[in-house]
C-alpha cells in the first residue's frame, strides 16, 4: 500500500510542479531574478547561458527531499523528490531538447504536442524585456495554439491538394 501511496505523491508532486514553474517564471526569473534569466531572452554566442543556473537552483529541493527522505525513513519526502526530478527531467526533454533543440534529437517532429509547444514559447521569446511576456508554463499549452498548429495544418494540407491536382489521365 506504502508504493500506492508513493506513486500518487510523485504524480501529484510532478502536476503541482507546472504550477510552481508557471509561478516561478513569472514572479521571479522575469522578476527579481531577471538578470539570470535575461539572456535567454537575448541568446548570445555559446552552448552555456547564466540562465542555465536556475537548473541547478531548481534541482536543490528534489536532491533536499530525496536525501532526507532518505536518511530520516521519510518515503513521503522521497515520493515528492522524485516526482521534482521527474518534473525536471520532462522539464529538459521538452525545453532543451525539443523547444531550443540544444541537443538535436527530435528536430523535424510533426506531433501537434511539439509544434504546438514550440508555438507558445516561440510567443514567450517574442518578448525580449521581462514584461509583457506570455506562456510562462512549460508542459501545459493554451488551447489557442493547438488551434494555431491544427489550423496551420489543415491550410497546408489544403494547400498541397493545389499543388496535386489529381491526373486526368487513368
Amino acid at each position: 500500500m506504502t508504493w500506492l501511496f508513493f506513486i500518487l505523491i510523485l504524480i501529484a508532486t510532478f502536476l503541482i510542479m507546472e504550477v510552481v514553474t508557471w509561478l516561478t517564471h513569472k514572479y521571479v526569473m522575469h522578476g527579481f531574478l531577471w538578470w539570470l534569466h535575461k539572456d535567454h531572452h537575448q541568446p548570445r554566442p555559446g552552448f552555456f547561458e547564466k540562465n542555465d543556473a536556475f537548473f541547478i537552483i531548481f534541482a536543490l529541493p528534489s536532491i533536499l527531499l530525496i536525501y532526507f527522505g532518505t536518511y530520516n525513513h521519510l518515503w513521503w519526502l522521497q515520493a515528492m523528490g522524485f516526482g521534482i526530478m521527474a518534473y525536471g527531467f520532462a522539464y529538459f526533454l521538452v525545453h532543451e531538447v525539443i523547444i531550443h533543440q540544444r541537443f538535436k534529437w527530435f528536430t523535424r517532429s510533426n506531433n501537434t504536442y511539439v509544434r504546438a509547444i514550440r508555438r507558445a514559447h516561440k510567443m514567450h521569446h517574442r518578448h525580449l524585456d521581462r514584461h509583457e511576456g506570455e506562456s510562462f508554463g512549460m508542459l501545459l499549452v493554451h488551447k489557442k495554439y493547438w488551434d494555431k498548429v491544427k489550423r496551420d495544418r489543415k491550410l497546408k494540407s489544403g494547400n498541397k491538394a493545389e499543388e496535386n491536382p489529381p491526373s486526368p489521365l487513368p
